[in-house]
């Protein structure tokens, strides 16, 4: 005969058990969308013709479907050396499961109701790919599926184009009539996230000695545009712009800060001015100490370990004689990024608003023909 005691514990190792078995059929899917990162040397070359042949994501001025492959081919050497010199391939798969799951383990215990959860990884460039997510989202019969852009600031050319991926795939196939479908595709002030790289730029400015505080600058870092896109009207500058300042609002704007921009890729006038130049130029200026933030990526990978690590904090600080240079981490798995996705996704679940108006809305100067056909199907069949 079991006491109340007893059943009550009996009854916690039961849903401990339903909720962490394989077995069980998860009933909301979060659905990571990301561009992905080469994990070997072996798969560069692909990933390179995959962004260079996107024109979703860059738009050639002549030639694409000639002119991509040819710049691919051209530049994997160099980026292969590039990921050789960050140990082999890129980490950020591995960051992007991790925080998928210790997501998934906070929603298990947040919202019960929406319980099970499991992640999906949607990369746009490399394995797993948007047709790997949603073939084992399927077959795992999940109910409810949250498009979850891991991009915060939102872009045409990168989150835009993972939500374009997945209505070219759905073109293609009957959707799921169980399936209901819903979209986060941007979070950048969120207060969580804003609190989150306050708390990291807080940790390397105590490594900034006394004699160099007063005259330390923070560089606050995101993946540049090419000004014809932004020109288009593209949301993603005033985006980046907003982190920014609720950051520098969290840090009481203590220190003197500038919002600049990397990756630049061929001869166009792209946003900027650019991270490398900005430090050569403050330097000229008598500036010598720098916090770099890599305000536009959750999680590390080429962009963080070799261009912000060895092209600028390394290689060119000593060319330029920087005093001090220090690069703020990626949210990565920090306790604070990780509520911040739970509470954001707790809030998409609450609103009971499948996809915002934003969304919806097309920029002024829009020259995708593949981008209205694709808002309008989202319209159509996102649900809650």
């Amino acid at each position: 005969m079991f006491n109340k005691q007893s059943t009550t514990v009996l009854r916690k190792v039961f849903l401990g058990f339903k909720y962490f078995s394989t077995n069980v059929k998860p009933k909301t899917g979060i659905v990571m969308l990301n561009m992905g990162g080469p994990e070997r040397l072996d798969q560069v070359h692909d990933y390179l013709f995959k962004i260079m042949t996107d024109r979703d994501m860059i738009q050639l001025p002549i030639a694409q479907d000639v002119l991509g492959p040819w710049i691919a081919k051209r530049r994997t050497p160099k980026v292969q050396k590039m990921y050789e010199e960050i140990g082999g391939g890129s980490p950020i798969l591995k960051w992007t499961k991790l925080q998928g799951k210790l997501l998934c383990d906070k929603l298990d215990k947040e919202s019960p109701q929406t319980a099970p959860h499991k992640s999906y990884v949607a990369f746009r460039y490399v394995t797993p790919f948007t047709n790997d997510a949603f073939t084992e989202l399927e077959k795992d019969g999940v109910e409810h599926a949250i498009l979850f852009s891991q991009y915060p600031q939102y872009s045409c050319a990168t989150a835009g184009s993972s939500f374009n991926e997945i209505y070219r795939y759905y073109k293609e196939r009957k959707f799921p009539d169980h399936l209901k479908l819903s979209i986060i595709d941007r979070w950048g002030t969120h207060p969580l996230l804003v609190k989150c790289f306050a708390d990291l730029i807080r940790k390397e400015l105590e490594q900034v000695p006394e004699d160099k505080k007063n005259s330390v600058i923070i560089l606050f870092s995101a993946h540049s545009l090419p000004l014809k896109t932004v020109n288009r009207g593209d949301a993603y500058p005033s985006e980046v712009g907003a982190t920014v300042q609720l950051v520098m609002s969290e840090l009481n704007f203590e220190y003197p800060y500038q919002l600049v921009w990397q990756s630049k890729v061929g001869p166009l006038p792209w946003l900027g001015p650019m991270t490398d130049e900005a430090i050569k130029t403050y330097v000229q200026q008598g500036r010598k100490s720098f916090i770099v933030v890599p305000i536009a990526f959750v999680n590390e990978h080429i962009e963080t370990l070799h261009e912000l690590d060895i092209d600028y904090c390394k290689d060119l600080a000593k060319e330029v004689n920087v005093d001090f240079i220090r690069r703020v981490p990626t949210p990565n798995d920090h306790p604070l990024f990780i509520q911040a996705l739970s509470d954001i996704v707790k809030a998409h679940l609450k609103r009971k608003l499948p996809i915002l108006p934003k969304f919806l809305t097309r920029c002024p100067h829009c020259v995708n023909d593949n981008c209205i056909d694709s808002k309008q199907w989202f319209s159509k069949v996102c649900r809650i």
